[in-house]
């Protein structure tokens, strides 16, 4: 389902073609896509960005669509090394002489745009950092991989925010939640099931039989 026609099926489902109300499709979309985004964890929503660090400069930027991290990792001689997450107090304490350099083995997230380092790096690193973020909206995108795999989901999403905004039937606003919880419980099978699972270490996915 494209942008197109689920600007379509918004009007359809809801019978109503206002203009006050035609004009607030986009926002109905924005707030169901960062709700479903916040709700599953997606390979879709993942991403690889990568740096270097400075010689004696313990901070690092984010990229400027970072929300959160996966992993941080330094690649010394063409070695991946990963960083441990923890917090910039552990990193103060543990860490309180700034001047202590050497191969970066912790990292913390200091601001919305910076990541704090520890030991300071001793040299330039090249750096490799997985992300979570916010895909391109299909308003802008026309198409994404939401609405082309499980676009049920952003269907139903879209709906119940434009009849939270209609203030519609409450029966109709139940209907379409079930719809709703049907179809995001199948796509957090795939996305925080499937999707991460390895089936050498893990074994195969088993789903009761009833």
């Amino acid at each position: 389902m494209n942008y197109t026609a689920l600007t379509q099926a918004i009007k359809d489902y809801t019978e109503n073609t206002e203009t006050s109300f035609v004009d607030h499709i986009d926002d109905f979309i924005r707030q169901a896509e960062q709700r479903i985004y916040n709700s599953v964890q997606l390979p879709a929503l993942r991403k690889n960005s990568t740096g270097t660090t400075s010689s004696s400069n313990s901070y690092m930027q984010t990229p400027d669509d970072f929300l959160a991290p996966y992993s941080l990792a330094v690649i010394n001689s063409s070695v991946h090394t990963y960083l441990l997450n923890k917090d910039v107090n552990w990193l103060r304490e543990a860490y309180s002489n700034a001047s202590t350099t050497g191969l970066p083995k912790y990292y913390a997230l200091f601001d919305e745009d910076t990541f704090i380092l520890a030991p300071t790096p001793d040299s330039t690193y090249s750096m490799e950092l997985h992300y979570y973020y916010y895909p391109t909206s299909i308003v802008t995108a026309a198409t994404t991989w939401l609405g082309n795999e499980y676009e049920q989901v952003l269907l139903y999403g879209c709906l119940l925010e434009a009849y939270t905004y209609m203030k519609g039937d409450p029966d109709i606003m139940a209907t379409y939640k079930g719809r709703y919880d049907e179809a995001m419980k199948e796509l957090k099978m795939l996305g925080d099931g499937k999707d991460r699972r390895d089936a050498y270490r893990s074994g195969q996915i088993r789903y009761e039989v009833t």
